[in-house]
């Protein structure tokens, strides 16, 4: 079963609540009473699980509430793996961004040069269009099958499902947020390199920072290692949704990691150590408000930020980080079976950044 929930960093962010572990004391800016009363108020409005972790100049900690499983007191693991889904898109982009530094794709280049034949209307659309979702192409997650997330997708057959469907505007004069935008992008990179998105992102990204806990699974449907599940209610049944293939977002969404991965990936990528000058520049030159996957958003206190978010099958999870990367959240939630309007999200963001 698929419950299709993929989207963009929304300026509210996804917790939940029992028992905090700090990896090392020190910071004194963020009240952690708050960011505990605020977890355990998700987990009472529609979260079953939740871990965040928070970083402050040189001092980091952890906090959690819920549990893992609906039949168990046992906690949720701060060392957890989670789907990620959406902020696969900024990894991505990170890989193309690098493959244009070195001369192998043109952001301004149509998407035909690269892959001719693929979109009707592929001479109209850029690379750049695709990183900032300006394509006006229609998202496949709308036109799935029943099956999906029972069975492997080809990239190619996602796409299939909207190449000749009309453009919803004219390519570069607003944006949309559209899961498919990426799966071509995934295509461009194994097209320009002869290698996987998923060989590339690995190579280039993962293995550079020891991000080991973090992984792209392809068709494989389980999370492996330590993890929360996540759950929904359908016709009266609670179901266990943390399995399922994630073959039909792929290169939108498919990956896997943890609150320190994402944390060290967010902190390399702002700090400048993954991307040459020129691509960091385009990395954050915006439009309404969306880098080239990545996104920012201001908070009441004006304090500005970048990150991603990511909601998929039952897995709520957020990196934000300051541009200095001083300061930076990253956290997932799982779904209870009766999900709900999960409360206290926009307070956290507001307690640990302004």
């Amino acid at each position: 079963m698929i419950i299709r929930r993929v989207v963009a960093l929304a300026g509210a962010i996804a917790l939940a609540g029992g028992g905090t572990a700090v990896a090392e004391p020190g910071g004194d800016r963020v009240d952690r009473r708050v960011v505990q009363r605020l977890l355990e108020e998700m987990t009472r409005t529609g979260a079953q699980g939740a871990q965040v972790r928070v970083v402050e100049g040189r001092h980091e900690f952890t906090a959690r509430a819920g549990t893992a499983r609906i039949d168990s007191p046992r906690p949720v693991p701060t060392d957890g793996r989670f789907r990620i889904a959406s902020i696969t898109k900024t990894f991505v982009a990170t890989v193309v961004l690098q493959l244009v530094g070195e001369g192998e794709v043109e952001l301004d280049a149509p998407v035909s040069r690269y892959l001719p034949g693929l979109l009707a209307h592929g001479d109209r659309i850029t690379v750049r269009h695709l990183l900032q979702h300006r394509s006006g192409l229609a998202d496949h997650m709308a036109l799935l099958p029943p099956d999906a997330g029972s069975r492997p997708f080809a990239p190619e057959e996602l796409v299939a499902l909207i190449a000749t469907e009309p453009l919803e505007f004219e390519p570069g004069t607003t944006s949309g947020y559209n899961n498919t935008n990426f799966v071509i992008a995934g295509m461009v990179v194994e097209r320009v390199t002869g290698r996987s998105y998923a060989h590339e992102i690995t190579q280039r990204v993962l293995l550079p920072l020891g991000l080991r806990a973090t992984s792209l699974p392809g068709t494989r449907a389980r999370i492996t290692g330590p993890h929360a599940r996540a759950y929904y209610r359908f016709d009266g049944e609670v179901l266990d949704i943390t399995e399922i293939d994630p073959s039909f977002i792929g290169a939108a969404g498919e990956m896997i990691s943890t609150t320190a991965d994402l944390t060290r990936f967010t902190d390399a990528l702002l700090d400048g150590r993954l991307l040459r000058p020129a691509q960091q520049r385009d990395l954050l030159t915006t439009f309404d408000g969306r880098g080239l996957g990545i996104v920012t958003y201001d908070l009441s206190c004006g304090a500005p930020v970048w990150g991603h978010n990511g909601n998929l099958n039952g897995y709520v999870s957020t990196t934000v980080s300051t541009a200095d990367t001083r300061t930076r959240l990253t956290l997932s939630v799982t779904w209870a079976p009766d999900e709900g309007p999960i409360s206290g999200r926009q307070e956290l963001l507001e307690e640990v950044f302004c």
